[in-house]
């Protein structure tokens, strides 16, 4: 009623994967694939992904009555209208040469090097970055330093660059380059393996050894650490209820501390009194605040791609400035959760103990640079429900390098018939600037943004004022006041 009728969609609806046939094995609201079938069917689900075991029976299902060709007629309508919108009745081959061609080609090497610069964010910095030249020993240390840690559901690239290969291509003869592994997190990194068994103590006892042994002779340290494929992953299964525990592809964990014992690891060498700039390579947020306590530099990377390595080793020794900010709050422990910039007024009440301040808001980032956004000014300082406003923004670059700031917009409605938010970002712009050079940004807002769904579940604009906010995170914001009439 809703996707068809309300929202008027024309395309295919299709299953998740297995999830036809997981109505008998799983939730046991089918006694067959039959009846799963002529369930979903009805439902309005148009194809049986990824096997079509389910839908196999349909055939039956129409012969018995329990289906109407019609309904068959329709399915296979809007799956075949999908497939000639795509054009592959057309052209239902590719070509395997051009292909190959154009796959990790120059063109698509300079995109991943360009993407792999922009992802890293800055988190901490007390000078230590960018590295000096001057370094004449730098130890590169952790368990995510010498892979290249892609993530799940990757391809295997022709050409990619670890973190220490790319310190060691930047550093050429002019650095010592030292390293040890420091910590294994896992006994291996299948992504696909069911069972996920933490390397050993006791060898990494002697690892973190090794790794103190060949950093007290250097002058700073790049520690990389995070996660793995197997730490950060997709949950599945299992296949049958009930299930003993572990069983299925387990993903999820109750921690977002640091897996094994990195943690150890980091505390030996903050032990050191050297330099020690960390390197998070992680396919989720961690909680990491006695890493971000002591390091001297913070740096998340994400997962950076084939050429992370590259663009990692640019900015730890100053040739690319960090730009990226948070798509995401990090949190200070898992017991935050959920925790988003957006919340309403009524959350986050305050903890025994704790804080219920972010380790790291939505939208922050450093830079080598300073940079200072201006509050925003309004093309007029009332509007109708329907009307529009143009939002300007100013941001100066303050320091004495070029740099990328990303200008955030947010609003609030003060007043409202419904509980609101108590900020919404509409908008956001990468900006880059030399030194001195100064920018405007501009931003247009009207019912779309300034509107919500009230208690008729009804799309309005309800007049009042409305907090205009502008930054380069969502913390540290100037503001405007808007009257909507």
């Amino acid at each position: 009623d809703i996707l068809r009728g309300e929202w008027g969609f024309k395309g295919a609806i299709v299953s998740d994967y297995d999830a036809i046939e997981q109505l008998v094995y799983l939730h046991h609201v089918a006694a067959n694939n039959s009846d799963a079938a002529i369930r979903a069917l009805h439902a309005g689900v148009d194809a049986d992904l990824p096997d079509g075991e389910a839908y196999k029976t349909l055939t039956a299902a129409v012969d018995a009555g329990k289906v109407s060709q019609k309904q068959i007629d329709d399915a296979v309508r809007r799956v075949l209208t999908m497939k000639f919108d795509a054009r592959l009745f057309d052209h239902p081959y590719y070509d395997a040469a051009a292909a190959e061609a154009v796959t990790e080609n120059a063109d698509a090497q300079a995109v991943a090097l360009k993407a792999a610069r922009e992802v890293p964010v800055l988190l901490k910095n007390d000078g230590t970055l960018p590295l000096s030249r001057g370094i004449k020993t730098l130890a590169v240390i952790g368990p995510n330093a010498a892979p290249v840690r892609l993530g799940g559901y990757y391809g295997t690239p022709n050409h990619s660059v670890s973190i220490l290969d790319g310190i060691r291509a930047k550093a050429g003869n002019t650095v010592k380059i030292v390293t040890a592994e420091g910590v294994k997190i896992t006994e291996n990194d299948d992504w696909w393996a069911d069972k996920v068994t933490l390397a050993s103590p006791a060898e990494n006892e002697k690892l973190i050894k090794q790794a103190v042994d060949v950093a007290r002779g250097a002058d700073a340290v790049v520690l990389v650490i995070g996660g793995n494929a197997q730490t950060s992953r997709e949950a599945w299964g299992p296949d049958h209820w009930p299930h003993p525990p572990g069983a299925g592809h387990p993903g999820d964990r109750d921690s977002l501390k640091l897996v094994g014992q990195q943690q150890a690891l980091a505390d030996a060498l903050f032990a050191l009194g050297k330099p020690v700039v960390v390197v998070l390579i992680n396919g989720r947020p961690l909680a990491v605040v006695d890493v971000a306590t002591h390091a001297n530099a913070l740096i998340e990377g994400w997962y950076m791609g084939q050429a992370g390595g590259t663009a990692m080793a640019d900015i730890l020794f100053g040739d690319v400035d960090p730009s990226g900010h948070l798509p995401v709050t990090i949190p200070r422990s898992v017991g935050q959760l959920p925790i988003f910039y957006d919340q309403k007024p009524s959350a986050h009440r305050d903890y025994l103990f704790s804080s219920t301040e972010p380790l790291f808001p939505f939208g922050y980032g450093l830079s080598y640079t300073s940079f200072d956004v201006g509050a925003p000014r309004l093309s007029s300082a009332s509007i109708a429900t329907d009307g529009t406003v143009d939002v300007s923004v100013d941001v100066r670059n303050t320091g004495k390098r070029a740099g990328a700031d990303v200008v955030q917009l947010y609003i609030r409605d003060e007043v409202s018939s419904v509980t609101r938010p108590v900020k919404e970002l509409k908008g956001f712009e990468r900006v880059m600037l030399a030194p001195g050079e100064s920018r405007t940004v501009h931003f247009k807002l009207g019912p779309q943004a300034l509107g919500f769904w009230n208690e008729q579940m009804k799309r309005v604009v309800e007049p009042g004022l409305f907090d205009i906010m502008s930054g380069d995170n969502s913390v540290d914001l100037k503001t405007a006041k808007l009257t909507v009439q």
